[in-house]
């Protein structure tokens, strides 16, 4: 993670990005480091927030493509959990997205998301909200706002 820090604010970016995708990755430690290396703590959180972000909507467009073996392999998403999010996704909508910020599940939610058709702008919306009252809860929890 030492790498993705040196690159700054496109390695916060990038491990964001990656973080939201099936690639096991944390992208709070890279955040952290940005911070506590001087980097402004708002800076981070939105660059964090937009990587996420489009790490999510990456995951939503591959569910909207509805290819089951392009899901199972590319985002390590199974059949059997994403028919355990249909009750979820018909209960909560296209505002379930919020959540896709969670360990997980986040991914399965993103997928199942673009899988059921949910529309683009009202999951892209919530999920931009939740990806950034992530960071924000981050920040302050972890006291890195300046």
């Amino acid at each position: 993670m030492g790498g993705l820090a040196e690159l700054g604010l496109f390695g916060l970016f990038l491990a964001s990005f990656l973080a939201a995708t099936v690639v096991p990755f944390s992208s709070e430690v890279v955040f952290s480091a940005m911070v506590y290396s001087g980097l402004d703590a708002w800076t981070c959180v939105f660059v964090a927030t937009l990587g996420n972000w489009l790490g999510g909507m990456t995951c939503y467009l591959l569910g909207r493509l509805g290819k089951m073996e392009w899901i199972e392999k590319y985002a390590g998403v199974k059949k059997e959990k994403l028919d355990k999010f249909a009750a979820k996704s018909q209960k909560y909508g296209d505002w379930l997205p919020f959540f896709s910020f969670l360990p997980g599940i986040g991914d399965v939610i993103a997928v199942a998301s673009g899988f059921f058709r949910g529309r683009w702008w009202i999951v892209a919306i919530s999920m931009l909200l939740g990806k950034f009252v992530r960071y924000v809860i981050w920040m302050y929890f972890n006291g890195l706002f300046m």
